[in-house]
């Protein structure tokens, strides 16, 4: 047991000494994150094994009864703000597949989604990405046996009691006096820092981040544009070399309204695969953050209780879902 424990502390500083060098690579002049830094970020970062090896939730093991007590002492005004963006009924270049929505009568409606992608909201489960076949965790399943009876771990499922803890706002078009970063614009260490030091905010273990980049804004003042990993796909997001600071930082949570990477990079969709498959961070995608932004200025405070609750549908992906600030 002893040698146990001793193995574990030297890993836990090696990986430690690793996040600083990479960190301090990170906020180079040239931000260059290679295929050689990300490919040994998938072993030094990594949060595999760290609750345990049968272990399904990641991160979210951050949020303790500690961090909910603290997360409900936020609320002080008692105002509500939803981070969900309406159903989109139209196909556009951004939303290839828009929501059903069907009367079936005068009381009862049909809604079916196809909710990946980047225009719905919605939360990424740790069954969503996966490389080579292998999830968080290691958890590599039979793909027929997906097929048929969906996940057996790592499920949407695994959150079925709910999200309840600290969110923080970095509103990244704010700090730069725009109303909306315009599409391809990276976001850097220096940046998500530059915001805390701003807003007098410190983004710490077991919290829910979401970062603005004005997506919403930008498509009500000049319309759909072609975004995500598409060719020729142009969004604004956290550049690959911020991935080190969010394993710093041990955040429970990520969200952004778009999913969470900058486009174009030579690391396609970096942030958003190594947190969900890495540091096992449960995504909110695509969350319409304008209210939010309007409802921290107003009080200057840009940390808040956030509630969530997806379906608990058993072996999902992920799930549609309407999450909450409250102040």
């Amino acid at each position: 047991m002893r040698r146990l424990v001793s193995g574990f502390c030297m890993a836990s500083l090696l990986v430690a000494s690793a996040v600083g060098t990479v960190s301090s690579q990170a906020r180079g002049s040239s931000h260059t994150v290679t295929t050689a830094d990300y490919e040994g970020w998938k072993k030094e970062l990594s949060n595999w094994g760290r609750w345990g090896k049968d272990d399904q939730i990641g991160a979210l093991n951050l949020i303790t009864p500690q961090k909910r007590k603290q997360a409900a002492a936020l609320v002080k005004d008692g105002v509500s703000v939803s981070l969900a963006a309406d159903p989109d009924t139209v196909m556009a270049v951004d939303n290839p597949n828009p929501y059903e929505v069907t009367m079936q009568g005068i009381g009862a409606d049909r809604i079916a989604v196809n909710y990946h992608g980047i225009a719905h909201t919605h939360l990424d489960s740790l069954a969503h990405i996966n490389a080579n076949g292998v999830f968080f965790n290691g958890y590599t399943p039979d793909p027929a046996a997906v097929a048929r009876d969906r996940h057996a771990k790592n499920s949407i499922h695994n959150v079925k009691n709910g999200i309840f803890t600290r969110g923080i706002l970095i509103d990244i078009p704010r700090l730069k006096g725009v109303p909306y970063l315009e599409p391809g614009t990276p976001i850097y260490i220096e940046d998500l820092e530059a915001w805390e030091k701003q807003a007098g905010v410190k983004v710490s273990s077991g919290d829910a981040l979401f970062v603005r980049t004005g997506v919403w804004a930008r498509r009500k003042a000049q319309g759909p544009w072609l975004r995500g990993r598409a060719e020729g796909g142009k969004s604004a997001g956290l550049d690959p070399s911020v991935i080190p600071w969010l394993k710093q930082r041990d955040i429970a949570l990520l969200g952004s309204d778009h999913p969470q990477y900058v486009a174009p990079s030579s690391q396609r969709g970096a942030v958003h695969d190594f947190a969900l498959l890495y540091l096992g961070v449960h995504l909110f995608d695509n969350c319409d953050l304008e209210a939010l932004s309007e409802a921290s200025a107003a009080r200057r405070r840009w940390e808040f209780l956030l509630t969530a609750a997806p379906l608990p549908i058993p072996g999902g992906t992920g799930s549609p879902l309407n999450p909450i600030a409250t102040f």
